[in-house]
């Protein structure tokens, strides 16, 4: 199946019942927007889903409305990615490890838009927290949850791109540096781990989606022109899920 086929059956895809059941996905930046739209989808399907975000209320919202559904217990893991240190992340692992034992899906959603500008007038301290959230941090806690990823036996990786990470656009900036960290270490992953683990490793552009980042990009867009969170969800589950499991180093288009 060609790359085009396989955009088209990830636009197409309708994820069967119980296609999760029984698997644990950690999402960060889980409160809100499409982290949250992806936590709820995929706890109806049977998983059972880590919530990582910035904002304990934002998370308690959605982690009562999971318990609200009957749906698996969720966790709950507030952390400032834009402050995270590398050993916070490693004793996030180890306490992970103890309550779960091993994690089926790492999803990349947080991230900072920064400044809209030149890169000439681009604020020092802005471009050092959009590359620690969008870049760092995603490092910091792969490399911390790899070994839990490894005891899975459908293990999944999966970055959130941007359509200006993939080709550069004038006064996008950090933002646009960081998507295309993302891609650079989404490919080296997905080399590294291809051929000595069953985890695969893809990224997704989820393209102009009804958030609160999108409106911050473009405030004189009306919403409505755009798809919600949960509208766009199918190329994630085509990823996260078995389809995603036949190939790795994808990058998608979530619209």
């Amino acid at each position: 199946m060609d790359i085009a086929a396989i955009q088209e059956a990830a636009y197409q895809y309708v994820c069967p019942t119980d296609t999760f059941k029984d698997r644990i996905f950690l999402i960060t930046g889980a409160g809100d927007g499409i982290g949250k739209a992806l936590a709820l989808a995929l706890a109806r399907q049977g998983a059972t889903i880590i919530l990582l975000g910035r904002t304990p209320e934002k998370l308690e919202q959605v982690y009562d409305q999971i318990e609200a559904e009957g749906l698996p217990q969720p966790a709950l893991v507030p952390m400032n990615l834009a402050v995270a240190t590398a050993e916070q992340f490693h004793e996030l692992a180890g306490m992970l490890t103890k309550e779960f034992g091993r994690l089926d899906g790492l999803v990349h959603n947080a991230a900072l838009l920064g400044d809209i500008t030149p890169i000439e007038s681009y604020a020092e301290g802005t471009w050092d927290t959009v590359m620690q959230v969008n870049v760092n941090a995603a490092f910091y806690l792969t490399r911390a949850l790899l070994p839990m990823l490894r005891q899975s036996n459908d293990g999944r990786i999966l970055f959130t791109s941007s359509s200006v990470g993939r080709k550069g656009r004038a006064f996008w900036g950090a933002y646009a540096v960081s998507k295309f960290a993302n891609e650079g270490l989404m490919q080296v992953l997905a080399e590294e781990l291809e051929n000595t683990t069953k985890i695969r490793v893809h990224s997704i552009n989820p393209g102009g989606t009804r958030t609160r980042m999108r409106a911050q990009a473009f405030p004189g867009e009306v919403p409505e022109t755009r798809k919600t969170p949960a509208e766009i969800l199918p190329a994630y589950l085509y990823l996260l899920g078995p389809e995603g499991a036949k190939h790795t180093g994808l990058a998608l288009n979530a619209q």
